[in-house]
């Protein structure tokens, strides 16, 4: 028997509030672990850590973009990375004003690829990039107008299922292409680079990375609360309508194409939001994140954790980036393998992912109960 308050324990666990706290009780302990012990101290979390955990958190966050196209409006994308990489960028090409003459020709204006390929001045989509504010507003218009202009076309067209998937990869690719080429101006093969400071805070600083970790760890709480209002709206129910039967959600008088391309650019804006906290704490954004396959690995991420549940993508997204880190330090030419093997048996054994593996398991339980019950009633009558 599984006593009841077990079963609310893990259906509050994907909870707003839990979540949230979650997030607040882990940032505040490796702030202090960071700043206020040593390194010699086993408390220690050394900066590095810090950065890690970073990057794991913008992983979560765009994860949590991923799961709520696909997991809630059955939209299942292979080009995500291009919205995480036009997030970085915009935050890449801010940082690489703010060189100054620090680079290595000394150019105060143009960033040190340029002067290397003989540019004179600045290309005119750099107008602007030097301002924090312009930063802010690409971060979100560049992912959200390319979500718009591909959702419109795709989705008013009625592109679906495993067409759709391919023209988001096709997108992502041929971006990846694009941005290769050192005409297009954004550091070719080599991407963004080199970044010195932030609002005028050095970004090699233990400060600033405890600052920069605070708010990706911020904008996650956000993005998962944003989230959760949008999957528990209305719309947000509609959007789940859509997942489950698109047709029937037309007959009764609703434009499904809408409601995709709504949901495919607040999706898109937080895997921008997600790119520009990366850049920062990696310190590099090069065409490599464009790649397909890391689109491929995103999704990945949610399968294992839990299509359709939101806490779910984040488990997922830490877990196999975690293990990442740690297969590719002891076995790098095995990760893919163990990759994939991890993801066919979550897909044979787990087909809710690990968020839905405590509550299946809960409810076999309880079936079985139930089903014990009926037949000791059963034999009672019988025997009367």
């Amino acid at each position: 028997m599984i006593p009841q308050s077990i079963q609310d324990l893990f259906k509050k666990f994907g909870s707003l509030p839990v979540v949230v706290g979650c997030l607040f009780i882990t940032t505040l302990y490796v702030s202090v672990c960071n700043l206020a012990f040593s390194e010699g101290s086993a408390l220690h979390v050394s900066t590095y850590t810090v950065t890690l955990f970073g990057k794991y958190l913008c992983y979560a966050l765009l994860a949590l973009a991923v799961d709520l196209v696909w997991g809630y409006c059955g939209i299942l994308s292979l080009g995500h990375g291009a919205f995480f990489a036009l997030g970085g960028y915009a935050m890449g090409m801010y940082l690489m004003r703010q060189i100054g003459d620090r680079g290595v020709y000394g150019n105060p204006e143009l960033p040190d690829f340029m002067v290397f390929l003989n540019w004179e001045s600045l290309p005119w989509y750099w107008a602007g990039s030097d301002s924090f504010i312009w930063m802010i507003f690409m971060v979100l218009a560049g992912p959200g107008l390319l979500a718009y202009i591909f959702g419109s076309m795709a989705f008013r067209s009625r592109v679906s299922g495993v067409y759709l998937s391919i023209m988001t990869q096709a997108m992502t690719y041929a971006l990846m292409l694009a941005f290769f080429r050192n005409e297009m101006g954004f550091g070719g093969n080599n991407g963004l680079t080199d970044f010195k400071d932030i609002l005028g805070f050095s970004l090699q600083s233990d400060t600033t990375r405890i600052v920069l970790f605070a708010l990706t760890a911020l904008f996650l709480a956000l993005g998962f609360a944003l989230c959760h209002f949008i999957v528990n709206s209305k719309m947000g129910r509609v959007v789940t309508a859509i997942r489950d039967s698109e047709s029937r959600v037309r007959f009764i008088g609703y434009k499904p194409e809408h409601y995709k391309v709504w949901i495919f650019v607040v999706s898109a804006m937080l895997a921008g939001i997600a790119g520009a906290m990366y850049v920062p704490q990696v310190g590099i954004i090069n065409p490599g994140e464009f790649s397909p396959l890391n689109s491929i690995e995103m999704v990945i991420w949610v399968a294992i954790g839990g299509r359709g549940s939101l806490y779910g993508a984040i488990i997922g997204a830490l877990v196999v980036s975690y293990a990442k880190t740690r297969f590719t330090a002891i076995m790098p030419e095995a990760w893919l393998y163990a990759l994939g093997g991890l993801f066919v048996l979550v897909t044979l054994l787990l087909p809710k992912g690990i968020a839905g593996f405590v509550p299946s398991v809960l409810d076999k339980f309880k079936q079985a109960k139930k089903d014990k019950s009926i037949a000791e009633k059963r034999a009672a009558e019988v025997k009367s």
